[in-house]
């Protein structure tokens, strides 16, 4: 049976939250001599001398509209990795708890536990890329706390069974994080409408991938009321800063434009696999729920190092888990992806003339 009570740090349960005097009223105030603050301003804007919303109310309350869960349901995170970070300062006993990863996976799973001094567990996914279930279960003890899931996944791009995300749902007694990044470049539905059903799930988005917002650093983390108050309670007063929370604020008023850039990310996703299933020396492209492509290819470092010398970055993972001779390719502007394309065909003429 779940317990959060249970989970939860001993120091954590009993600690006391910085409080802002702008998180101990309600209502508008209208001067504001709280915070030691510049009240003359400052020399970019008269407006970013105050500290912004330390609880994000206004995103918080745009983004329930457009995800279609209430405000108290959410946590935004300065990036993803600060939700993964609280997660395991928030559930995990350095020292003594460990949680359970199931690699090839999001690397900073396992920075963060080491960062934290959290064991972990491996449960490699099966060669197709799903979840080895027997071997998640074999792995879970009284000390395990989180088990990471990525779905869809990276660096591999395909989405986990979802009947297997379910299962350990249902048979984990502790926190379940599902890391959705890339889940708006799949056809399976996020498990966002879920936490209703599922006390301990944690689902992990962000405004990085789909939303075109990198440079923001801005994560998002949906769970119970519960789970979202001991976070909150953690976090450092003022995560988010006003331009940040401004620039959200006026992307969530164009949903519109922002699944016409999904649908055209994943019209040239295939478009740009095709093409590198016709390459003569590419093994295999595997199927993609992300805005990227796992592509297997014979030379794959050589072949990374050649684009180097043109000025075109991949991302290699020949040295990852069940990904030998891989390179991760985002997909690019048609420009780029084309830059991309002739690059390969000039490595191919290379490769001919030696």
């Amino acid at each position: 049976m779940f317990e959060l009570n249970k989970l939860v740090r001993f120091n954590i349960s009993q600690l006391k939250a910085y409080s802002s005097a702008r998180d101990e009223f309600s209502g508008e105030a209208k001067v504001f001599l709280d915070a030691n603050e510049n009240s003359l301003g400052s020399p970019l804007t008269k407006w970013y001398n105050r500290y912004p919303d330390p609880h994000q109310h206004a995103v918080k309350l745009a983004l329930s509209a457009v995800k279609g869960i209430q405000p108290a349901h959410i946590f935004l995170g300065n990036g993803s990795d600060e939700c993964i970070d609280l997660l395991f300062r928030c559930f995990c006993e350095p020292g003594k708890d460990n949680v359970i990863i199931c690699p090839p996976t999001y690397g900073m799973y396992e920075v963060s536990a080491n960062i934290n001094d959290i064991a972990l567990k491996i449960a490699p996914l099966l060669p197709d890329f799903q979840l080895d279930l027997v071997h998640i279960e074999t792995l879970v003890d009284a000390n395990t706390k989180i088990i990471w899931l990525c779905s869809p996944n990276n660096p591999t791009g395909n989405s986990l069974n979802r009947v297997d995300m379910e299962t350990i749902l249902n048979n984990f007694n502790g926190i379940v994080v599902i890391d959705e990044a890339y889940i708006n470049f799949a056809k399976q539905q996020s498990f966002i409408q879920e936490l209703a059903e599922y006390p301990n799930l944690v689902v992990l988005q962000t405004f990085s991938k789909a939303w075109g917002l990198a440079a923001l650093r801005l994560g998002m983390a949906f769970a119970s009321t519960a789970i979202i108050d001991i976070m909150n309670k953690v976090k450092p007063p003022y995560n988010i800063n006003q331009a940040t929370q401004e620039f959200a604020l006026k992307a969530l008023e164009e949903v519109g434009q922002v699944n016409d850039m999904i649908k055209e990310l994943v019209s040239m996703r295939q478009a740009l696999a095709e093409v590198f299933e016709s390459m003569p020396t590419v093994e295999k492209v595997y199927p993609s729920d992300a805005n990227f492509i796992l592509v297997k290819i014979k030379d794959a470092r050589k072949i990374y190092e050649f684009l180097l010398t043109k000025g075109i970055v991949l991302r290699d993972r020949s040295s990852v888990q069940l990904c030998a001779d891989c390179l991760r390719i985002t997909i690019g502007t048609e420009k780029e992806n084309t830059i991309l394309v002739d690059a390969m065909q000039d490595w191919y003429q290379v490769q001919t003339i030696a």
